[in-house]
């Protein structure tokens, strides 16, 4: 059967609609500690189904034990189509940032595209800060965390779904005032209107690939200036935008996506977001803390984050 669309190496999508997928290395959770971090798998809706996996930092020292800790949502890249909590460059990364941080860490597992559409993705994963509410008192990993210290983060498309999950959360009731902080790393963004970088020669082939993404998740009839593709198309006002959490935004010098993660930033401060701070990983390629999760910039990015949640 002929494939309609691929990444090599990640996902093929046939004719039919059928999709293969490849999955790297992945990792198994473990209550038992390991390099100073525990971790589970956890059903968040067993009926469409959505999962996620907690990190839960081990302190054995006396008087941290029984300390209130922020929690961290964290949204896994991948295009929309790909991706998944298991993956062990994920696994690593958010472990040892659950021990830098001294957080609780809430990987989630969101339905793909393109057997599953956008909004699908924003609104499992809107589902996960549900199920951190209704959960509070059941889970026992959630009795330590202090749900008035809340930040998203994710990197690539889950960067992307940071900023729809934030600006559905600070439309709620039960998520005023929690919501601290976002921390998107590398989002990915677009529009029709191509960015310098996009039309620079040398450029066909990453455009090609992010466009074939694009196509797979977007919703029938809709194209690149789609609300969840194009961020200056969200319907949003002044009032809502003056209550938008502080905002750290992740850039890759050698990134492609570099110039939608810099545009998105100045977005922010344009429309009066309080705080919003850019912060450059020079030479260094897209989503590197997920292949290199134990290099020296990764370190480098888990201390900025820690230091940025502990700042608020």
């Amino acid at each position: 059967m002929s494939i309609v669309a691929e990444a090599p190496g990640y996902i093929q999508v046939f004719f039919d609609g059928s999709v293969k997928r490849f999955e790297p290395e992945i990792a198994t959770a473990s209550i038992e500690p390991c390099n100073g971090y525990k971790s589970k798998d956890v059903i968040i809706d067993p009926l469409k189904p959505i999962s996620g996996r907690m990190y839960l930092p081990d302190f054995p020292e006396s008087g941290v034990i029984n300390q209130q800790l922020p929690v961290l949502v964290y949204f896994h890249g991948g295009g929309f189509c790909i991706g998944s909590t298991t993956w062990l460059g994920y696994h690593l990364f958010l472990g040892d940032l659950s021990v830098a941080s001294k957080s609780i860490i809430l990987s989630v597992d969101y339905r793909l595209a393109p057997e599953n559409k956008l909004p699908t993705a924003y609104e499992d994963c809107y589902s996960a800060l549900e199920w951190l509410i209704k959960n509070l008192e059941i889970e026992p990993w959630l009795k330590r965390a202090n749900l008035d210290q809340v930040f998203l983060s994710g990197d690539s498309a889950g960067g992307n779904i940071v900023h729809q999950v934030a600006i559905r959360a600070i439309r709620s009731e039960d998520f005023r005032g929690r919501l601290k902080g976002l921390l998107p790393i590398h989002p990915y963004f677009g529009s029709e209107t191509r960015t310098e970088l996009e039309m620079a020669n040398g450029s066909e082939g990453d455009v090609k690939m992010n466009d074939m993404f694009w196509r797979l998740s977007l919703p029938q009839g809709s194209n690149r200036d789609y609300f969840g593709c194009n961020f200056e198309n969200a319907e949003m006002s002044a009032a809502e935008f003056s209550q938008f959490p502080a905002v750290i935004v992740f850039v890759a010098g050698s990134d492609f996506l570099i110039e939608r993660g810099v545009k998105y930033a100045e977005f922010l401060k344009k429309n009066g977001v309080k705080r919003v701070e850019l912060v450059e990983a020079e030479g260094q390629v897209h989503v590197y803390h997920v292949f290199h999760p134990e290099s020296e910039a990764t370190r480098l990015l888990q201390k900025q984050m820690s230091d940025f949640i502990h700042s608020l």
